[in-house]
């Protein structure tokens, strides 16, 4: 969901640049950082951007760049500058404050008030008409130059995911090597830990319970289903517009399939392909977050 997208158009000799950024968001949440829109004009402008964008962290940005000849003017806004003054007076006595003003700081305090950017205003363009279409379009034109951008990290971000994808599906035959051994490796620890503690068992109901508890620990399920949501992601990616809520809901559920295969290991070299799995599909979820 991340983007950046820019623009410019000229009216009457005025340069408009439109600059347009999106970060990650559950939602659309759009903020115009602007005064040259008309109010009137706004929610179709919210309306573009979230029927184009769908959702996230989305804010517009509309500056100017005066023209050699042109007639717009930088207005004193003497408003602003009764404020900034009115808390400089507070900040000092009134024997200092004469001093400042009339004396030999009066020019330094002055001129570094008068440097701050909302103490001048641009006249604003009365935006009717052919002016509002031609700013519009260049709105328009960031819009879909961020919808490009999106769309070529997405490309990029496709063959991470799907890389990432694929390093789990090869880890779970990687799994399957060691499970006899795994089984063998029990059935070891229980004999050796009876014939410890030298007692004599039924051996009939000794089988019984070795069979119950090697049960317990198979895997065979979390193994099948994790390869269901592995390829339920991938299908998801293909099929749907905008699956990135989605994909995020499967991958939790991969999560909590090799959580319970490593649960339920009870093998070194198991758990060591547990935690590769684990930062694989860590990279998954991060990189979810960011698909629309």
């Amino acid at each position: 969901m991340t983007g950046y997208g820019k623009a410019e158009t000229t009216i009457n000799n005025v340069k408009y640049i439109v600059e347009i950024r999106s970060l990650n968001s559950k939602a659309a949440d759009i903020t115009l950082k602007t005064s040259l829109i008309p109010r009137e004009k706004e929610m179709e402008v919210r309306q573009l951007i979230a029927g184009k964008l769908n959702r996230g962290t989305i804010d517009l940005f509309i500056t100017t760049e005066k023209g050699a000849c042109s007639s717009a003017a930088s207005i004193l806004n003497k408003d602003v500058l009764r404020a900034y003054l009115s808390q400089i007076d507070g900040a000092l006595n009134d024997t200092k404050w004469y001093n400042a003003i009339c004396g030999e700081y009066s020019a330094p305090i002055l001129a570094s008030v008068l440097r701050m950017s909302d103490v001048y205003e641009t006249a604003r363009e009365d935006f009717t008409g052919e002016c509002w279409e031609q700013l519009f379009g260049a709105i328009k034109q960031a819009v879909e130059n961020l919808d490009d951008f999106r769309t070529t990290e997405g490309a990029t971000l496709r063959r991470d995911v799907t890389a990432n994808m694929e390093s789990i599906e090869n880890y779970i035959p990687m799994v399957e090597e060691f499970e006899k051994e795994r089984i063998a490796a029990v059935r070891q620890r229980i004999d050796a830990r009876i014939e410890e503690l030298k007692v004599q068992v039924d051996s009939n109901r000794l089988e019984q319970e070795i069979i119950f508890y090697i049960d317990k620990l198979d895997i065979n399920e979390e193994k099948v289903r994790l390869r269901q949501h592995c390829r339920y992601f991938r299908e998801t990616m293909d099929s749907e517009e905008f699956p990135g809520k989605k994909l995020g809901f499967i991958a939790q559920e991969m999560g909590r399939e090799i959580n319970t295969l490593g649960s339920k290991a009870n093998h070194a070299e198991i758990q060591k392909i547990v935690v590769k799995m684990k930062a694989e599909l860590e990279k998954i979820k991060e990189q979810s977050m960011n698909i629309l």
